[in-house]
């Protein structure tokens, strides 16, 4: 059986270390908390002496108490800044020795790059699609990430090409966007296929699978063999049926790169994304909607609660390009945020509310860092 662990993890500054870049040692945050000592904290029902502290409408509990009452010992390693609460289970697969354990969160994904996007500091964005732990992801590949190809050499990130097959090692943090962010730990580059976007113009069940033909005329088409090797998903990497493909629909294939010398050519197909219903890349999931909803409920300017006509659930929350907000920040720490998400070309979360002052001010937006949830401010009215 296996060890049974839950790692909290000290993170540099970059992906998921936004608010941490605001501070000038970009290792540390200064945040503000309320110890609630009038709230019970239970373990299976039996009272705790712990006290949770209130951080942006979140509840934080002393890692050492935790771990205590859940059954778990704390290990603090310096040299990775991590820390570990390691159950004392004895059926737990035995052994406290830390080995592994940083690889043992990392999520695992083995698909095609659909896209790949260099960044302002010299890193790179991987849109990814296939199957893993989660079937859609943007991976972020810097000078951490262990690139190789399959013999084990290096292989040079700038040298990545949409098509191209890959099975990467990310995490163990994921944004809350859709598809989720991280950092790539490892990717190891495989086959590069041939990348064709193009409408079907005919689909029929054979013996051995399906049959593809995508084109519009003879010139362009190109039939497409696909079998048990073959992932067919939509836009956001979800499997669906065969039977949902007609002609007429929009497909991006990635196939090859070995094709007949026939009219049309004929090729095997490895992954075939139906584009129907495609999601913009920067939505969020409902559960980041809600959450984002509860947090900006509580940064209602004083005296402006009264004057919102919006329900806290129907508040619009939207993705934006920190270089295009109006945001103006409230606190020195929050501007020194704002502007290294806008030196990475980050994002920021947007929720608006309609105020019965909207008339002569303009409604009421409240603006959030996206990966670290920090409070920026608010957009200015007229």
């Amino acid at each position: 059986m296996n060890k049974k662990k839950i790692i909290i993890v000290a993170t540099l500054v970059g992906l998921m270390g936004s608010a941490v870049a605001a501070e000038a040692s970009g290792l540390f945050q200064k945040v503000n908390g309320l110890v609630r000592s009038d709230i019970k904290v239970t373990v299976d029902g039996q009272n705790t002496s712990m006290k949770p502290v209130f951080i942006n409408g979140q509840a934080y509990l002393p890692a050492k108490s935790e771990a205590n009452a859940l059954g778990f010992d704390v290990q603090y390693n310096a040299k990775d800044k991590s820390l570990s609460l390691v159950s004392r289970d004895p059926g737990n697969g035995g052994g406290n020795d830390g080995s592994g354990d940083q690889e043992a969160q990392l999520m695992m994904l083995s698909g095609v790059i659909q896209s790949v996007t260099p960044m302002d500091n010299g890193t790179y964005r991987l849109d990814v699609v296939g199957r893993g732990t989660n079937s859609w992801v943007l991976l972020t590949v810097d000078q951490e990430t262990k690139l190789t190809d399959g013999s084990g050499k290096t292989f040079a990130a700038k040298d990545l090409k949409a098509g191209t097959e890959i099975v990467a090692e990310y995490g163990p943090m994921m944004t809350m966007s859709f598809p989720g962010q991280s950092h790539a730990a490892k990717v190891t580059v495989g086959t590069e296929r041939l990348v064709k976007e193009d409408t079907i113009s005919a689909v029929k069940h054979t013996e051995d699978g399906w049959q593809v033909t995508i084109g519009a005329d003879a010139a362009s088409q190109i039939v497409l063999n696909a079998g048990k090797e073959t992932k067919l998903m939509n836009a956001q990497g979800s499997s669906i049926d065969w039977e949902s493909l007609k002609a007429g629909t929009k497909v991006v294939a990635y196939y090859g790169p070995e094709m007949t010398k026939s009219l049309p050519p004929i090729s095997l197909v490895f992954y075939l994304v139906a584009l129907t219903d495609k999601p913009a890349q920067d939505s969020l999931a409902p559960a980041a909607i809600a959450e984002f909803q509860t947090l900006a409920w509580s940064k209602l300017p004083e005296g402006q609660a009264s004057h919102v006509k919006t329900k806290k659930e129907e508040a619009v929350v939207e993705v934006v390009n920190a270089a295009d907000s109006g945001v103006l920040a409230t606190t020195d720490e929050a501007k020194k945020l704002l502007q290294a998400v806008k030196d990475k070309g980050g994002k920021l979360v947007a929720v608006t509310y309609q105020t019965d002052q909207d008339e002569l001010l303009g409604p009421l937006t409240v603006v959030f860092d996206l990966d670290s949830k920090t409070f920026i401010g608010y957009n200015a009215r007229r």
